[in-house]
């Protein structure tokens, strides 16, 4: 049985500078919860009615840092397309998340990936998947696929959110949330649509232990 409770939660949103992270904050704020965000130049971001601790995801002590009090986690980390370099940065910032969320005894993690990890690849339509993914963005799902296992043995009440295309168009304020892929192929969603099916996740059980793949 879903858990709706409406109680405000601590959170703590990594990736919160990025565009859907800070759709996030905003919507979590605008329902009452409390936002601590890390960021590594707070100079460079306007999150108002946030908290901000300075530092990197990458680094167990400022996660710790950050952690201490909260309810729960949403991941909005991305890395930008890498065609040549291998990309690790989701992987080692993940598994110092996991670290730091047992040792300060936080259980709830919502993490964003994207269509292409795990088994939605192959399903972002023809231009996705014959063209942008293999130039593009290979080495960035490899790792988000490295992410996506390092979360489900994490022994956490994880959500793992894949979202199809995103696009910056206002949001629709329904969004379509499935696991079964057979005949999807391709799709969008507005990052406001993304931002506010994560912060349900921060109260809902309905997807604890999931993969669904949202998409207008």
């Amino acid at each position: 049985m879903a858990n709706s409770s409406p109680v405000a939660r601590k959170i703590l949103v990594l990736g919160a500078s990025g565009g859907t992270g800070r759709l996030i904050v905003a919507d979590a704020l605008s329902r009452g919860h409390q936002v601590t965000a890390l960021v590594r130049s707070p100079d460079k971001v306007d999150l108002k009615g946030a908290r901000i601790v300075t530092g990197d995801a990458r680094d167990e002590a400022s996660l710790r840092q950050a952690l201490a009090g909260q309810n729960a986690v949403v991941s909005a980390l991305g890395t930008p397309a890498s065609p040549f370099r291998e990309v690790t940065t989701l992987s080692t910032a993940t598994r110092a998340l996991i670290a730091a969320m047992k040792a300060e005894s936080v259980s709830r993690l919502v993490a964003i990936t994207g269509i292409g990890a795990g088994n939605s690849a192959g399903h972002g339509g023809f231009l996705f998947d014959r063209l942008v993914f293999p130039l593009l963005l290979a080495r960035v799902y490899a790792d988000k696929n490295r992410q996506e296992a390092l979360v489900r043995n994490s022994g956490l009440d994880w959500v793992l959110v894949r979202p199809a295309v995103l696009n910056n168009k206002r949001g629709r304020r329904s969004v379509r949330a499935i696991e079964d892929l057979s005949g999807f192929h391709g799709g969008t969603i507005a990052r406001e649509d993304v931002a506010r099916f994560v912060v349900d996740q921060v109260a809902d059980d309905t997807w604890v232990h999931r993969a669904p793949l949202i998409a207008w």
